[in-house]
């Protein structure tokens, strides 16, 4: 064995360089970086990271196997620049000129490259100095792959700002667009940044119906038609991942469609899928699902960035939603004052027209027929501000919206309220009008007489105490003239001096009402008095 004793590492890193030597052996002060670098040349070539040795000049002296490896040089590089071992290399910063820094400031300067579009190094340059302690004659580079953890970060990032830009619209825009055309809008940028940013091509999203349970499809990418017209309940049984994910608010990775007990068909080709909860809050909101043509084909990343996108969709879900609620209340409020507003006067036209038509039947057929015309346009008149009350509406989004107002056997039901008191009047318009009824009043128990010869009614409800009639003879009277007819008596605080509800019941009186009522208890009145004898007879039992 024949030992070398170069004069300088530079003499010594020629000689391993050049083959002349097989090992190396450092001590005392020379036992520095550079050495290190060198002597462990074998080991470090099996290390995660690139190291690569440079000149002042930014040259290669000498590299280890990985940094050929992610330069993309399979031969040895030595001589070229840095910079010539890679292709279309950018550096993003903070040191925008890493190589040049180290050898100025005789410290560790650090930088990122870049190179092409998704592979990104962690570039650290550290001086090594030889002969003179003040300039360094070597460059140590190591090189990181740190693609993956930048991609996260760059993903992370652009899933908020997608977030941001699903619930942005301008006041202009909101004054512009229709609950519908927002509905558009939304799910046109839900599937540009699940297939841009994301990358998935197959999409489902569904939104929970809270009322019926439904899980109603909101957007339909690459999934087969039978998959999209699937009736799906928030249900875990029976329902697919989809309803199992909706039910219990739990992400589902299906690894293998063809195994997996929950998995039903969605895209053709599909051999695993993702399913995670739109959840607002604690609420589930809906379910967004993707699916794979590949086995396996999710990771526990796309897990977390789909949740995270899921939550954006989810805000903005909860954002429209709120817009539909407040045109919903809008139109709904407006409607209502309106008809608050032409009740009292429609009434007046109608008790009069009615009075006119009673007192001409029989003397003038061109009269009555005219009469008959202004009844009936008049009575159109609401039924119109109703109508445009429910176009302004959305008609689109969740049905329980409207849930809490609708009460199926309250639907187009006419109700005559007949009250000298014209606020109890008006009240009887705003607070049956929400409800579906079509409402009509009368000042005294002759106009109700009238009306109810003239028109068919589903139930009056009339005060006790009128100017022309007590309770017990109104009520006798409206059973004359219809003895199918519903009438609800009411009265206030009990008060029944003439003890017209105990003679009303005697002649089959059931149902009375005490002012003031409240307003689950009109109802119930009502709901009862519109039902049929074999629904009330089921009722009691």
């Amino acid at each position: 064995m024949e030992v070398v004793h170069p004069k300088s590492l530079e003499e010594c890193l020629t000689a391993v360089l050049e083959g002349r030597v097989s090992s190396i052996f450092l001590e005392g002060e020379k036992q520095d970086l550079a050495g290190h670098l060198i002597q462990g040349g074998n080991f470090l070539d099996h290390l995660g990271s690139g190291l690569v040795l440079l000149n002042t000049s930014r040259e290669v002296l000498w590299q280890n196997n990985k940094f050929r490896e992610l330069s993309g040089n399979a031969q040895c590089v030595a001589g070229k620049s840095f910079y010539e071992c890679f292709t279309t290399a950018e550096i993003l910063g903070p040191d925008f000129c890493p190589l040049n820094t180290a050898l100025a400031t005789n410290e560790t300067a650090r930088s990122t490259l870049r190179v092409g579009d998704k592979v990104y190094f962690e570039v650290e340059a550290t001086p090594i100095f030889d002969a003179s302690p003040d300039l360094p004659q070597f460059l140590a580079v190591v090189i990181r792959d740190t693609s993956a953890e930048v991609l996260q970060r760059q993903k992370l990032s652009a899933i908020y700002q997608a977030g941001l830009e699903l619930s942005d619209l301008t006041p202009q825009e909101l004054l512009e667009m229709s609950v519908e055309d927002r509905v558009e809008l939304l799910k046109s940028k839900i599937l540009h940044f699940t297939q841009d940013l994301l990358e998935y091509d197959t999409v489902e999203i569904r939104v929970l119906d809270r009322a019926t349970g439904r899980l109603d499809p909101l957007l339909s990418v690459g999934m087969n038609k039978e998959a999209e017209c699937r009736i799906l309940h928030a249900d875990p049984q029976g329902n697919g991942v989809t309803g199992f994910v909706a039910a219990t608010g739990k992400s589902y990775l299906c690894e293998d469609t063809t195994s997996d007990p929950l998995y039903l068909v969605g895209a053709n080709e599909a051999r695993s899928s993702l399913t995670v909860p739109l959840m607002w809050h604690d609420e589930v909101l809906g379910t967004f699902n993707v699916e794979s043509p590949r086995a396996g084909g999710f990771s526990e990343n796309d897990l977390q960035f789909l949740e995270l996108f899921a939550r954006e969709i989810a805000m903005a879900l909860n954002t429209l939603q709120l817009l539909a609620v407040e045109k919903l209340s809008t139109a709904t409020i407006s409607t209502e004052m309106i008809m608050c507003e032409v009740g009292s006067p429609v009434d007046a036209i109608i008790q009069d027209a009615t009075w006119v038509l009673e007192n001409t039947i029989g003397v003038d057929r061109l009269v009555t027929e005219r009469v008959r015309d202004i009844l009936k346009q008049t009575r159109d008149i609401k039924q119109l501000i109703q109508h445009v009350g429910d176009e302004l509406r959305p008609k689109v989004g969740d049905a329980s919206l409207m849930q809490s107002k609708v009460r199926p056997k309250m639907q187009h039901k006419r109700v005559l309220v007949v009250d000298a008191d014209e606020e109890v009047r008006r009240a009887a318009h705003e607070l049956l009008g929400r409800f579906g009824c079509e409402v009509e009043t009368a000042r005294n128990a002759q106009s109700s007489f009238l009306m109810a010869r003239s028109y068919h009614y589903n139930a009056v409800i009339a005060d006790i105490r009128l100017p022309d009639h007590d309770g017990f003879s109104t009520f006798t009277q409206l059973k004359q003239i219809d003895e199918h007819l519903p009438v609800i008596l009411m009265t206030g605080y009990g008060y029944d001096p003439s003890h017209s509800i105990v003679k009303a019941r005697q002649g089959g009186l059931t149902s009375v009402l005490y002012k003031p009522f409240r307003v689950d208890q009109l109802v119930s009145e009502l709901e009862k008095a519109f039902a049929n004898p074999a629904e009330l007879a089921d009722t009691a039992k």
